[in-house]
């Protein structure tokens, strides 16, 4: 039997250009940490001198500070979409060098850029570690999670919102997360029956809606968009091969046309029982070791199972199970499959 078809919301299908996170990075110090910090390494000691600078407390030239309660990280952060200056968003705080653990450290204030090398938030706080590291005088070491990772929640403040032209074009773009004309024009044939006329297709991906000025009417006309339903197209037959896993994923509009399938696999055992040979007592002769070898062959799974043409995902599983084959196996049955024209499907190998 087919398959229900299932309705989707459009928000779930793709989503509107523009309107989207951005990604923030900056470099920072976190100090305060119990000796688990860096080593004296040229640009942490720098970066200390700025910090220390910045709060008017200049080092003098020729000291080195210790640093070991100190660690150089990179900060992380993703900038959601209408951000405004005020808003609080989350950081994550790695290290760049070879201390040992974030926990107990708390973030000196840095700024975070954007792609276009712009202040968009300033970050500081203590770090919440989910990992610890512990050693011992004899080089014992226990490590647990990562400890050279945080997180700070709420921890940068946004300084700079993002420009979008969100509500100064006249129309806005809605892209599918995945390319497929039939589903495009489903969605472009939904939109116009709630907004007469208002969308059109750009290509498998891309559809151009017009939108009214002004942000609130917009805002409003976007809202009852993204609650459209629509059903999507069947997906493409896909098997998906995870070779260092042995996983194995095939998707519902995976058929198989007529074939016989014989799946065996051959054992050979070699029993190597070695005999001890003593001389008699008073004798001149020497132990000695006799090579004993017994050697067996058996073959396993020697059915042949044959297939229908247009066998469903069900059918396919249920013949590959009934001939008892693992995963690592499963995976060389349908490449054979595929090579003889009797699979229908894209193989991907992650």
């Amino acid at each position: 039997m087919p398959a229900p078809a299932m309705a989707e919301r459009l928000r779930d299908l793709g989503a509107f250009q523009g309107v989207r996170a951005n990604q923030l990075t900056g470099y920072g110090v976190v100090v305060g940490l119990p000796g688990t910090g860096d080593n004296n390494l040229e640009y942490l000691t720098q970066a200390m001198r700025g910090v220390s600078g910045r709060l008017g407390l200049p080092l003098p030239p020729g000291v080195e500070p210790g640093l070991k309660n100190a660690a150089a990280v990179i900060i992380t952060a993703e900038l959601p979409a209408f951000a405004k200056p005020g808003q609080r968003i989350d950081i994550t705080v790695s290290t760049i060098g070879k201390a040992k653990s974030l926990r107990g450290g708390a973030l000196v204030l840095s700024p975070l850029y954007g792609a276009d090398g712009q202040i968009y938030a300033m970050a500081q706080g203590s770090l919440a570690v989910g990992g610890l590291d512990v050693s011992g005088n004899d080089g014992s070491k226990l490590t647990v999670n990562v400890p050279t990772v945080g997180r700070i929640a709420d921890g940068a403040t946004v300084e700079r919102n993002v420009a979008t032209g969100f509500a100064s074009e006249g129309t806005l773009r809605f892209n599918l997360h995945n390319a497929d004309f039939l589903t495009a024009r489903r969605l472009r044939d939904a939109i116009n029956r709630r907004f007469t006329g208002s969308a059109s297709i750009i290509d498998g991906v891309t559809l151009a809606i017009a939108m009214p000025y002004g942000a609130d009417a917009r805002s409003m006309m976007m809202a009852e968009l993204e609650m459209i339903e629509v059903q999507p197209a069947q997906t493409a037959a896909r098997v998906i091969v995870n070779s260092r896993t042995g996983t194995v994923v095939i998707n519902q509009a995976v058929r198989l046309s007529p074939a016989a399938i014989s799946h065996g696999r051959l054992v050979v055992r070699i029993e190597e029982d070695p005999l001890i040979v003593q001389p008699a007592p008073f004798a001149n002769g020497q132990t000695a070791l006799e090579p004993s070898s017994t050697l067996s062959a058996e073959e396993y799974g020697d059915r042949i199972n044959l297939m229908a043409g247009g066998a469903s995902l069900s059918e396919v599983v249920d013949a590959l199970n009934t001939l008892g084959v693992g995963a690592s196996d499963l995976v060389v049955i349908l490449d054979a499959l595929k090579q003889a024209g009797a699979l229908q499907a894209e193989m991907v190998i992650l």
